[in-house]
């Protein structure tokens, strides 16, 4: 009950921000200018008009919202304007061509998420892992995998494995190469755990199959678990990360088990190889600041995650980008979707 409780307080929480992103974006931009002409100095304020950040994903979704809450103190910590511009298409080509095209000032950032990397790494876009340099991590939530609650026989995770190898498991997963097929099988090599993995072309449409009992398991973040574990549809069995999360205590991780897997889902922000190192470090600074504030903070909270260190800036999210990199290709050609 009490975690359910912390669950919905931290909800509310959300919903404060959001509001307070709303209001503060239809003042933004007068603000900014106001406040760039009392201050001068920043880059953005010399070279930018605005600065864009560029999503690859549709607006109004998490990527978009993220932006968005990163966006209302950034732009006051730069002295400038920002405009979030959508390139949908292609699993983010579209929006990494595009960036290509811009020039290498700090005046256009892009977000980053896993499919990023994956689209990279399948070479469906002209953009390479090394064409980036990460200036700052926004969030990076972690995986669970999750069961029907009725289905007594996967309750735990050491059922689970049990029944897999007697039986390979059925996992619903949103696409063929996303996040949730990778991340099933890097546990299913690190745990011996046989998987057949079935697409169902959304998240949403997996969580349908996952409560009608048409297949065992799926990969769930805590932001969207919360509500279906709250109502006792799905159960939470195993967190794919290093540790614990203090809102689900009872949940064990991966490496407590011995299994060193970490499925996350990371959101970020990259500027091109050869913008100037004091830009990069500028926008760093100026982001990592403006998560920290409350506002970005009690977003993350909504979500179970810890505005302490979840934001990060360039010199641990570039590496961490990279090393993303690197496991997603691994895994990309395990699975036999690259060579």
């Amino acid at each position: 009950m009490g975690e359910i409780m912390t669950n919905n307080f931290k909800k509310l929480f959300g919903f404060f921000s959001v509001a307070a992103l709303i209001l503060t974006s239809l003042t933004g931009t007068a603000d900014a200018a106001s406040h760039a002409k009392k201050k001068s100095g920043s880059y953005a304020t010399k070279k930018c008009d605005p600065i864009q950040v560029v999503i690859h994903a549709s607006y109004g979704g998490g990527t978009d919202t993220t932006a968005r809450m990163m966006s209302v103190r950034t732009r006051r910590n730069l002295k400038a304007d920002i405009q979030v511009v959508g390139k949908r298409g292609g699993s983010g080509a579209k929006a990494q061509n595009y960036v290509l095209t811009r020039p290498k000032d700090g005046c256009t950032i892009m977000a980053l998420t896993e499919s990023h990397l994956y689209t990279m790494a399948r070479g469906k876009s002209n953009m390479k892992i090394d064409d980036l340099v990460g200036v700052a991590r926004a969030m990076e939530e972690p995986t669970f995998i999750v069961v029907n609650a009725k289905n007594k026989k996967l309750s735990t995770i050491k059922k689970l494995v049990k029944e897999a190898n007697k039986k390979p498991i059925t996992a619903g997963i949103a696409s063929i190469g996303g996040t949730e097929h990778i991340g099933m099988y890097q546990f299913s090599k690190a745990a011996g755990v046989p998987f057949k993995a079935v697409s169902f072309g959304s998240g949403a449409q997996s969580l349908a199959a996952l409560a009608s009992g048409k297949i065992d398991v799926a990969l769930l973040n805590p932001s969207e678990a919360a509500g279906l574990i709250q109502d006792k549809k799905v159960k939470a069995v195993l967190l794919l990360a290093e540790k614990r999360m203090p809102d689900y205590k009872k949940v064990p991780s991966s490496y407590e088990l011995g299994w060193k897997v970490k499925v996350s889902t990371t959101r970020g922000y990259a500027v091109l190889k050869g913008t100037p190192q004091p830009i990069i470090n500028e926008i760093s600074k100026a982001m990592v600041k403006a998560m920290k504030h409350e506002i970005f903070a009690n977003y993350l909270k909504g979500a179970s995650l810890d505005p302490v260190t979840s934001p990060a800036g360039t010199e641990v999210w570039d590496k961490q980008l990279k090393e993303n990199f690197a496991n997603a290709q691994d895994a990309l050609k395990g699975l036999g979707l690259i060579k």
